[in-house]
């Protein structure tokens, strides 16, 4: 990983520490305000739409039970706040739980591709070596075959000059005898008359 990535991955992991520091004081202190709120609502149930709608000629006790129903809607505006809250935090933390995992997995899937790109070069490289080798192997097979063709050639060729030598020997050794067969002839028929 570069160092850029590794800066920014510890920075959002300090963020993250410092933000969950008080978390959990944070959920209490929100989930006491839901329960506050949802009792709040189930003591004072909603007042009857005629308590607002009062005659321009209001008394301070309508003042006062305007500001009461105000306060009852602002209540349950909170109450309804506090639970969409609830829901938002539910959501955030599954969403940062799978975003957390993900980004692990990331990491692993990345380390995994460089050690399989890394395998593979090498496996490039040694089918490479391998042909080249195999070229060299091939020439030279190529050469040992030629230079077996070539002395092949030459023994055929030694073999019929030794017959041809053998045969050409053969006839003067057969030409010499029989001269000298007659020339042993003539002396022995020279021989008889003498």
């Amino acid at each position: 990983m570069s160092s850029w990535q590794a800066e920014y991955l510890a920075a959002l992991q300090a963020r993250d520490a410092h933000e969950q520091a008080n978390k959990e004081v944070y959920d209490a202190y929100s989930r006491l305000a839901d329960r506050a709120a949802s009792l709040s609502t189930t003591q004072n149930p909603e007042l009857p739409e005629s308590v607002g709608k009062e005659k321009p000629g209001r008394t301070v006790a309508s003042t006062l039970v305007t500001v009461d129903v105000s306060a009852a809607q602002v209540r349950q505006n909170l109450v309804e706040a506090q639970r969409n809250r609830g829901e938002l935090e539910t959501r955030i933390g599954a969403i940062t739980d799978e975003l957390e995992k993900l980004q692990l997995k990331s990491i692993v899937e990345s380390r995994r591709i460089n050690e399989l790109t890394s395998e593979k070069l090498n496996l490039v490289k040694k089918l490479r070596d391998r042909d080249e080798e195999l070229r060299g192997k091939s020439k030279l097979l190529e050469s040992v075959h030629d230079e077996t063709l070539s002395l092949t050639i030459e023994l055929n060729m030694a073999e019929d000059t030794n017959k041809r030598l053998k045969l050409e020997n053969q006839e003067l050794v057969d030409r010499w005898m029989a001269r000298k067969g007659q020339e042993a002839d003539a002396m022995n028929t020279a021989s008889k008359f003498s």
